[in-house]
């Protein structure tokens, strides 16, 4: 399932407006938001995370200098931001603007609270795999900002070069990754997809088709053998949490960590000499892991929209805001021009590089009916159940909870 970049640039390619509609922000009889109009006739509210407002201060204030249009940014906390925002824009009191993740486009849509952005021209400057999460059912609905993906964390000085594969990386060193008692089947994704067995399959606009469960493809039951043989053998194991992961890496045991660039710094705070390396595929095809992109939306009430539509992509996307966010968050942007900026590090050029593999984590509400019973089939395969009884058990799970 590989990005089509083609049929993802057509998404974004709708004309641009740079007009901007003086009027009142919808959020301005918020108690917790509110900011009163400007004298010259309007404002923007934007929820985004509390460590993102500094670097975004400086886009704000020269969005108001410019334009007149006064932008208050409101620090929230991540885990509540998404259900306050679907709980307040129906009453006209949420936010102009709010920052989040790409998964969530499934059920902002679903309570029509978001409304479609613009990117015009400007589409063809950011990374396919963003631009792909960032549309659903064809349609544009977030300007996105950073991208993440898992990859391999290799301890170059115990193995000085990468893996070429699956199989040459445990014969040359010791292999990690998260599991647990539930399984963990987002780390494994890469596996899956090697075997030619995404979740779903695409339509022809690229987007995930919840009608074509790919789960249950021949691919599918050839990862699901592949898995009990990888648990038969040790290399699979759930009692391997995430933290025990992590321990084995920091303290040299492990050479090889299949996690994300969140665990980095506390590998190289340890003084692991840290490569960033593809996931190493058990097939001839590649391994795809997912990718998360984070992003900002904009509310379906929001009275100013072209206004918010134009501070999102003439100032949100630009490179400098989002090397900003980058410096605060280390996550790899979503802007061409600012990945490459960034990927200087090399850290940064390894996630980049696996992240050319990636595919945007499904954001229709079907995937709900998917993580429930995954996880565990995966983990109960892996702990000696019959892989084929198992996964077609998953397969007749999910068709039966998506329908």
């Amino acid at each position: 399932m590989k990005v089509n970049k083609r049929g993802i640039l057509a998404f974004g390619a709708i004309a641009a407006t740079s007009a901007i509609v003086l009027t009142g922000c919808a959020s301005g009889d918020s108690g917790e938001s509110g900011s009163g109009e400007t004298e010259s006739g309007g404002s923007l509210t934007v929820w985004v995370d509390a460590e993102r407002v500094d670097a975004l201060q400086g886009a704000a204030d020269s969005y108001e200098e410019k334009t007149g249009v006064a932008v208050e940014l409101v620090g929230k906390s991540v885990d509540t931001m998404k259900d306050d925002f679907i709980q307040q824009v129906p009453t006209g009191k949420g936010p102009d603007v709010v920052m989040g993740a790409h998964d969530w486009l499934g059920e902002l849509s679903t309570n029509g609270v978001v409304s479609p952005i613009e990117l015009g021209d400007s589409a063809a400057d950011y990374l396919p795999v963003a631009l792909q999460a960032a549309t659903y059912e064809g349609t544009v609905y977030m300007l996105p900002y950073a991208v993440e993906n898992i990859a391999v964390l290799r301890n170059a000085d115990l193995v000085p070069e990468a893996a070429t594969s699956f199989d040459d990386m445990i014969a040359t060193g010791t292999f990690v990754v998260e599991q647990g008692a539930e399984g963990n089947p987002y780390h494994l994704y890469p596996f899956q997809t090697a075997f030619g067995a995404p979740v779903f399959g695409t339509d022809a606009s690229g987007s995930y088709d919840p009608t074509d469960l790919q789960l249950g493809s021949e691919g599918g039951f050839a990862f699901a053998d592949w898995l009990g043989a990888q648990g038969a053998a040790g290399t699979l194991n759930t009692d391997i949490d995430g933290e025990i992961a992590k321990q084995q890496f920091l303290d040299g045991t492990a050479a090889f960590w299949l996690t994300g660039p969140w665990n980095v710094g506390a590998a190289v705070d340890a003084g692991v000499n840290v490569a960033i390396d593809p996931v190493p595929s058990p097939t001839d095809a590649a391994a795809s892991p997912f990718a998360g992109v984070k992003g900002f939306f904009v509310s379906s009430e929001s009275e100013n929209k072209v206004a918010a539509n134009d501070f999102l992509v003439n100032y949100l996307g630009t490179e400098d805001v989002q090397l900003a966010l980058f410096e605060a968050g280390n996550i790899l942007p979503a802007l061409t021009a600012a990945a490459d900026t960034a990927a200087s590090d090399p850290i940064i050029a390894g996630f980049q590089t696996v992240g050319a593999d990636a595919v945007p984590m499904p954001a229709i509400p079907a995937m709900g009916s998917v993580w429930q019973y995954w996880g565990v089939a995966e983990a109960a395969i892996i702990n000696g159940e019959d892989p084929q009884a198992t996964w077609q058990k998953l397969v007749d799970d999910v068709t039966a909870a998506i329908q």
